[in-house]
């Protein structure tokens, strides 16, 4: 069940692994101070955001750990701020369901016939890391998980990208790296230092639409004592602002999980 719970919720629940590697260093080289003419880079990166109403998106995406691998179909349809469906097939058998809104979470997966229906507060506990809609959805956009326009950042350069590394919580440390030119999310990485747990997610690939500029290639990395999880997610077609539907409902027979 875990690994296509995983491949649902695009790798925000990756970090439910509860890693216990130390966290990663952020990039190689030397960095260097950037210059205050450098200070907007924050501003930079939200030009881009993407203005749509719908977003449509058939991806593929393969899922690993020490002990398997699997290649599956995702489709992923968004109403922005609103409502995220994302269905995962195999050999087009849809193994799982999740319909994602900014106050409930629920999902379905076929292999042991289970559901989950609740809100972030207990999945949140439960990952062991604080999960909201906007972290979801910003992630299948590429957009920073967090709203950098109200944190406080360090800023340098390291290997002509912006690194903003956060400041305000001891506990987690979150690294956001944006590149020069067009200021573009390319990759970031959150650690939490104390409990020895790391997720890196990395954007490779983009394609430029009138509605602004998406990532087409997703890499999502974590570490943990029993092994790797890695999630690569390669968006195929994507369509913008056409009327969608947003079929969900649990099968019958199936067993509710309860997160204690």
């Amino acid at each position: 069940m875990k690994k296509y719970i995983t491949i649902l919720l695009m790798s925000v629940f990756a970090i439910s692994c509860k890693s216990k590697m130390p966290a990663a260093q952020n990039g190689t080289g030397n960095a260097e101070v950037v210059t205050k003419e450098d200070k907007k880079v924050v501003e930079k990166h939200y030009n881009n955001k993407l203005d749509f109403s719908t977003l449509y998106i058939k991806a593929s995406a393969k899922y690993a750990d020490e002990k398997q691998s699997q290649n599956v179909s995702v489709e992923i349809k968004i109403e922005k701020d609103k409502q995220i469906l994302v269905s995962v097939r195999f050999l087009g058998i849809t193994m799982a369901k999740a319909l994602i809104t900014p106050t409930t979470v629920s999902y379905y997966e076929k292999i042991k016939s289970t559901y989950y229906e609740g809100d972030f507060t207990s999945l949140s506990e439960w990952l062991g890391t604080e999960l909201n809609y906007s972290k979801v959805q910003n992630l299948l956009v590429g957009e920073a998980l967090d709203d950098l326009k109200k944190g406080k950042y360090t800023q340098t350069i390291v290997e002509n990208l912006f690194r903003l590394d956060d400041e305000k919580d001891n506990n987690v440390k979150k690294s956001f790296y944006i590149d020069s030119e067009k200021y573009l999310l390319q990759k970031e990485e959150i650690s939490q230092p104390a409990e020895n747990r790391m997720l890196q997610i990395n954007y490779s690939d983009s394609k430029v639409f009138n509605q602004g500029t998406l990532p087409t290639s997703i890499e999502i990395n974590a570490i943990q004592p029993k092994g790797k999880t890695n999630i690569n997610l390669n968006y195929n077609n994507i369509s913008f602002n056409e009327e969608l539907s947003f079929p969900y409902s649990v099968p019958g027979g199936y067993k509710k999980v309860i997160i204690k």
